[in-house]
């Protein structure tokens, strides 16, 4: 089965990449005092991020990590680790400064918001996050559909602002995280619409959930792909989540404006899928951090054609995998814009 899906009228436009840029980044590499590839994946990296801002002088100055929370109706089918108010008590943790994405944000000096499109529960006024609840989750999607489809254009453009608002006040590169339980499933979900794989083949364990578990999450899904078949431009509403729509607003509002996004897990990779049929430019300005443990997380990555940039075996969400991957980002443009030259080492000719 595949997504096909026409661009809403309230979705910007993506630009595309910066050729000039790009060809600028290519031509010195192969001037650097290194042999023609010997950087690796980080000279591909280094250029393509010179080709998304437009500038080979770029740095990653003002890191920006943005969580997008919201519970979902289908954790009800015990499919998940967690109770749904779960996902309530992650979100406190992170506004008290005590989740891993929070001790990677201080030691990164990345600035830290949490957006609630639809949390299960009434969070408390803080800094640190944006409530624009839309709904308390997300109905059972083996009932019916999971969203409506004014929920889900509600939580795009709610993306969007956030990504503008946090542009607006400086960041230069963001990096996206999920924290929803359920959530993994309404990823898998959605991965198998998209991709046409088969259901086990997209479907894991999710926070750490029992043999048995798995194998009723696979029911599910399957279930519920039955109920909703064929796939069409409301897929997103009938499987999504609300963080889910939140997350794909953040990355084409990120991409109208020639940010980089870093991607996170497999909530976050499923979004981008789904964005990927809205825009396919979309893609262009996607760096997947890190593949996480989740089967599924690979085969949405692959067919976004992304690598990731690292691989821990991380299944926490919260922004953590995307956010390890900013030292990578920043060295990769460090090599790029102050490594000798091979004129400047005498070297020319020898390499």
């Amino acid at each position: 089965m595949s997504l096909k899906m026409t661009i809403p009228p309230k979705l910007p436009p993506i630009p595309p990449l910066d050729d000039t840029a790009q060809q600028a980044a290519l031509d010195r590499h192969g001037r650097l005092a290194v042999p023609r590839g010997g950087l690796g994946r980080l000279e591909v990296l280094s250029v393509r991020l010179a080709a998304m801002t437009g500038d080979i002088g770029w740095r990653p100055q003002r890191p920006a990590v943005v969580i997008c929370a919201g519970d979902h109706g289908i954790a009800e089918k015990n499919v998940s680790a967690f109770a749904r108010g779960a996902t309530k008590q992650l979100v406190l943790n992170i506004l008290r400064g005590g989740a891993s994405i929070n001790a990677l944000a201080r030691r990164f000096d990345a600035a830290l918001t949490v957006v609630d499109a639809g949390v299960a529960g009434i969070l408390p006024k803080h800094d640190h996050l944006i409530s624009e609840k839309i709904n308390y989750g997300t109905a059972d999607f083996t009932d019916g559909p999971a969203m409506s489809p004014g929920q889900v254009d509600k939580a795009i453009q709610l993306g969007m602002r956030v990504a503008h608002m946090q542009i607006d006040a400086g960041a230069d590169i963001i990096f996206l995280g999920d924290l929803g339980t359920g959530n993994s499933t309404s990823a898998a979900a959605l991965t198998a619409a998209i991709t046409g794989m088969g259901v086990e083949r997209v479907t894991g364990s999710g926070a750490g959930i029992s043999s048995d578990q798995l194998q009723r999450k696979v029911e599910v899904i399957e279930k519920a792909l039955a109920l909703h078949a064929p796939v069409d431009e409301d897929t997103l509403a009938r499987f999504g989540g609300l963080e889910i729509a939140a997350l794909l607003g953040m990355m084409i509002g990120s991409a109208a404006r020639r940010i980089p996004v870093v991607l996170d897990g497999y909530p976050t990779a499923a979004a981008a899928l789904v964005a990927a049929r809205l825009d396919s430019n979309v893609v262009n300005y996607l760096i997947a951090g890190h593949r996480s443990a989740e089967m599924g997380h690979g085969v949405a990555l692959q067919t976004l054609g992304l690598k990731p940039m690292l691989e821990l075996s991380i299944r926490t969400g919260e922004g953590t995998g995307a956010l390890l991957a900013l030292p990578l980002v920043d060295a990769a443009m460090v090599m790029l814009q102050e490594m000798a030259t091979q004129d400047d080492a005498g070297m020319e000719g020898v390499l």
